[in-house]
């Protein structure tokens, strides 16, 4: 009878030759680098320095195959250069190596439609598992993973219909870091805003809330552009801002490159900060406490979001049961000399 095929590593070395070298089953090998639990420390020792040794690379096909997984996760984010985004990129692939998962990620650039088309793409890979930046798809893009049965984890904001999300209330910190400033007896409040992504959107109906309670919103002091965010851009806008409500005396900005921008802009022309203007950030990203002033920020979780989310879409491929549907990670007003 004709001897069964082994399966080859990537290295083409077997667990059979590594079962040989150790004196062991291929099917004990397997276990010890499988489910290192059930093999005496001792001969974990052993099959360890084989694998080390022949140079033993698992066949990531066949244990697919094997288990009905790709053990792949796919993340979309909107940005690769955004350090938020970098962040939580960080603590997701903490999560999944430490589990034997890696990352396929799709950089979306802020598009809907781009992030469909990646999802599509990278269906062809079989990925067992979603982490998704936001809340803004489209429904096809829902339909789809519904219809496949693909377990999904949305980041950075919390949904109301049941999806399953880590974050926190962007519109809740838009209102915090807006009232902050009111509570200073700023009353003159504008809003810089880049981007104009989703929770960019958010950040501003928190803020046009709080004003609008405390009987001091106006319109014209929104200054809204849908480019990407810069420091320059920051440093344009700040100074049109004072240029054309000289009675503004404080600025919320959407984010903390653009506040940055507009510290260094004020300085330029002589201004004052606080004095003049106040101005406050979002995200306490880590040159905020090293601008000249430090500038007051919003601290967002973003490492912790990535940890989180993945941890809970990896319950989830497991078939665990998870105790809610929203994580909110919650954020911080870092107050410091420049509100």
């Amino acid at each position: 009878m004709p001897r069964k095929p082994r399966l080859r590593s990537g290295s083409g070395v077997t667990l059979h030759d590594i079962g040989l070298e150790v004196g062991v089953s291929a099917i004990t090998v397997s276990r010890a680098l499988n489910s290192p639990e059930r093999v005496s420390e001792a001969l974990r020792d052993k099959i360890r320095e084989a694998v080390e040794r022949l140079g033993y690379v698992p066949n990531r096909s066949a244990r697919a195959l094997a288990s009905a997984r790709s053990q792949t996760v796919l993340v979309l984010i909107p940005s690769l250069t955004n350090t938020v985004f970098i962040d939580t990129l960080a603590g997701i692939e903490e999560v999944l190596r430490a589990a034997g998962y890696q990352m396929l990620i799709g950089n979306t650039h802020y598009s809907a439609d781009e992030e469909l088309q990646l999802l599509r793409a990278y269906l062809e890979h079989q990925p067992d598992g979603i982490l998704v930046t936001g809340l803004s798809q489209p429904q096809e893009f829902n339909s789809t993973l519904e219809r496949l049965g693909i377990p999904a984890v949305y980041m950075m904001d919390l949904a109301d219909d049941g999806r399953l999300c880590v974050g926190f209330s962007q519109e809740e910190a838009g209102a915090a870091i807006t009232s902050h400033l009111l509570a200073r007896g700023y009353r003159r409040i504008a809003f810089m805003g880049a981007q104009l992504d989703e929770r960019v959107l958010k950040r501003l109906d928190g803020y046009r809330d709080v004003l609008r309670a405390g009987q001091s919103y106006d319109a014209s002091l929104e200054y809204l552009d849908p480019a990407p965010s810069s420091m320059q851009m920051g440093a344009e806008m700040v100074e049109r801002i004072l240029h054309e409500h000289s009675d503004c005396d404080a600025v919320f900005c959407c984010n903390d490159d653009l506040a940055i921008g507009a510290i260094a802009q004020c300085q330029r022309l002589g201004l004052e900060v606080p004095g003049r203007v106040a101005i406050v950030g979002f995200n306490d990203l880590q040159p905020a406490g090293w601008v000249t002033p430090a500038l007051t920020t919003v601290a967002t979780p973003r490492y912790r979001i990535g940890v989180e989310a993945a941890r809970l879409l990896l319950d989830r491929i497991a078939g665990h049961a998870v105790a809610s549907s929203r994580l909110d990670l919650g954020f911080e007003i870092v107050v410091r000399a420049s509100s």
